[in-house]
């Protein structure tokens, strides 16, 4: 691959997919842009992933195969970096598979925008059916922040930006993409888009969206690793009320809901009780956030009915209304 012009370097963290990964690499193997490289991480899978990709490996040499003892997802994506060749680079969980155009149109759409990220739609794919989500397109900073699509597998990215952010996965963390996507944001010269929905986000009954525990809690770890962090860079004067905003909408809605559904009373209680402390402590004004009070999107009215009785209701009635 040194002396072969690489448009893409696309990064596949591997653990114990071998159910779903030949799905994977046929949709990436099969890509119409051609210059492409899959950096295929082998995070210590102890299943037949491994000699599968191996397999593919030998029928294409644009598979570059790199083993590593276990690490997780923000690990195996860290890991690839030193390995990249392409002029931009993107990410697909092993789980997944993407439309066989997908690089070609992204490439071209980031190359004759000069962007630093291009993104596209997705849909979330199931057994029997599949929902498609369409984003909107937004181009100013703040509301990147606020109301952005964390998730790093609908983008490229332009390697030499991104990689001179200096910005890394979390290790050992869950909810990594939004770490990385908010520390990303404020380094943004260009985003574009392209309106196709090219990704196929595979909904597995065992993933962490249908299966919650205290885990859920590392968010409180996210969310307070992006605020050191904007402190560190010196940008948390321009971007403080759109953190507030970010820890009001992730605190009372993805991750209340989540926490309403642990089934362990005792820890479900700990966690909800902890998860409006996260909030009132660090945002102690959250409720005249000024973003907050212009906001009209989804869950907008919930947002500003929030006190400490309607939280503590929604708390209990959310598992029940979710059923």
């Amino acid at each position: 691959m040194k002396n072969t012009k690489v448009n893409v370097s696309i990064i596949v963290p591997i653990y114990n997919v071998e159910t779903y990964l030949e799905k994977c690499l046929d949709s990436l193997t099969s890509q119409t842009l051609n210059e492409i490289e899959i950096l295929a991480v082998n995070d210590g899978s102890t299943d037949r992933s491994l000699e599968i990709l191996e397999k593919y490996a030998k029928k294409d040499s644009r598979i570059i195969i790199l083993n590593k003892e276990n690490g997780g997802l923000s690990d195996a994506r860290n890991y690839a970096f030193p390995y990249i060749h392409g002029e931009y680079v993107g990410f697909v969980d092993s789980d997944d598979y993407v439309d066989l155009q997908m690089y070609e149109v992204m490439f071209k759409r980031a190359v004759e925008c000069s962007a630093d990220i291009v993104e596209c739609n997705l849909h979330h794919t199931y057994d029997d059916n599949e929902d498609t989500e369409i984003g909107r397109h937004i181009y100013d900073k703040k509301d990147l922040i606020m109301n952005g699509r964390s998730v790093v597998w609908n983008k490229i990215y332009k390697t030499s930006w991104l990689l001179g952010t200096g910005v890394t996965f979390p290790k050992g963390l869950i909810y990594e993409d939004v770490n990385f996507y908010c520390k990303i944001v404020p380094f943004l010269g260009k985003i574009e888009y392209v309106d196709d929905a090219f990704v196929h986000y595979v909904q597995r009954g065992t993933s962490i969206n249908n299966y919650q525990t205290l885990k859920t809690m590392q968010i409180f770890d996210i969310l307070d690793d992006i605020y050191a962090f904007y402190v560190d860079k010196g940008f948390m004067e321009e971007y403080k009320d759109s953190l507030e905003f970010l820890y009001t909408r992730i605190l009372l809605c993805s991750s209340l809901s989540r926490m309403s559904r642990i089934k362990d009373s005792s820890d479900r209680k700990k966690a909800i009780s902890a998860n409006w402390n996260k909030l009132q402590n660090t945002f102690p004004n959250w409720k005249k956030g000024k973003y907050l009070k212009a906001y009209t999107g989804k869950n907008a009215r919930f947002m500003k009915s929030i006190n400490p009785i309607t939280y503590a209701l929604a708390g209990f009635l959310l598992p029940i209304v979710k059923k």
